[in-house]
């Protein structure tokens, strides 16, 4: 399957990437995937309203070529990459940072986990937050000299920063908090 043949996808709902040319479809989010995409969006916008350094956008199509197409639940750009690969309405290249919030079922984790990790470090990505929310976990994977690498897996009370937000600091259980 090609990127062309994705655009012509029904507006039902449901999400649809193509990965090395699979298509994959996901359900609408859940109630809590949402309330903890929600959690991380405010911790972000707290930052990003005293550091103007760029932006997240929930949501948003990643195309990185013919044949691979995303939607993280959330992106980080820096304004200037927002500038260099955002070509009308979706990205064409890897943001500074991809979130995904793990939604229930093992293919849905494995294609988090695994699939998307690949895909990320092969195309740039600075870094890869995978959040859980059933565990109440994330793990931050950073960019290192053979891709992205596992950097901290955090829960409860550690502290979550970033190299690419210089001085944001949250504690990971704001991001499950009801």
């Amino acid at each position: 399957m090609t990127i062309a043949a994705l655009e012509s996808m029904p507006d039902d709902g449901k999400r649809y990437e193509l990965i090395d040319s699979d298509l994959v479809v996901s359900d609408a989010p859940s109630f809590e995937h949402q309330s903890v995409l929600m959690n991380i969006v405010k911790a972000l916008i707290l930052y990003l309203d005293k550091n103007l350094v760029g932006g997240i956008v929930p949501g948003v199509g990643v195309i990185f070529d013919g044949y691979n197409s995303v939607i993280p639940d959330l992106v980080f750009l820096t304004h200037e990459r927002k500038r260099k690969i955002l070509v009308g309405s979706w990205l064409r290249a890897a943001p500074e940072i991809a979130i995904e919030i793990l939604s229930p079922g093992a293919s849905n984790v494995r294609r988090d986990r695994n699939i998307k990790l690949k895909l990320y470090s092969e195309r740039g990505v600075g870094e890869y937050w995978i959040v859980d929310p059933e565990d109440h976990a994330v793990e931050i994977y950073r960019r290192g000299e053979g891709g992205l690498e596992l950097f901290a897996s955090l829960r409860g009370a550690d502290i979550l920063t970033s190299d690419i937000l210089p001085g944001f600091a949250v504690s990971t259980e704001t991001f499950f908090a009801e």
